[in-house]
């Protein structure tokens, strides 16, 4: 059974920065395509970043260029950095995972088996 926590959420000031990380157990899920959702209060959880595991990365518009996903095998976390914060950031932010062969941010959340319960991002003007 995979296990996922999230960590490192809070509260930041617009343009301040803050990096998520994502621990799984048991096992490595190097196999795995891993992904950062988010969701906001009334709105549809949606992908922002997905790492394959291929080593392919993928981000959603509204991120490219501030967010970024990374991983550590030996550590067994997944990261997502995140930069020049902006108050439609503010979501409760998760990391999923699951065993495609094909990973791409465009993957709904309904496909993906393993969730971790999250953990909320507030950005402040």
């Amino acid at each position: 059974q995979v296990r996922l926590q999230e960590s490192g959420g809070g509260s930041v000031q617009t343009g301040g920065s803050m990096k998520l990380s994502c621990t799984h157990s048991p096992t490595t899920l190097s196999n795995f395509c891993m992904a950062w959702f988010r969701q906001a209060p009334g709105k549809e959880r949606e992908a922002v970043a997905t790492l394959g595991k291929d080593g392919y990365i993928m981000y959603a518009d509204s991120v490219k260029g501030r967010f970024t996903i990374s991983k550590d095998n030996g550590k067994r976390t997944l990261y997502l950095q995140m930069k020049n914060l902006k108050p439609e950031d503010t979501a409760m932010y998760f990391c999923a995972a699951d065993n495609f062969l094909v990973c791409r941010v465009s993957r709904p959340q309904r496909e993906y088996d393993y969730w971790g319960r999250g953990t909320q991002v507030s950005v402040s003007s």
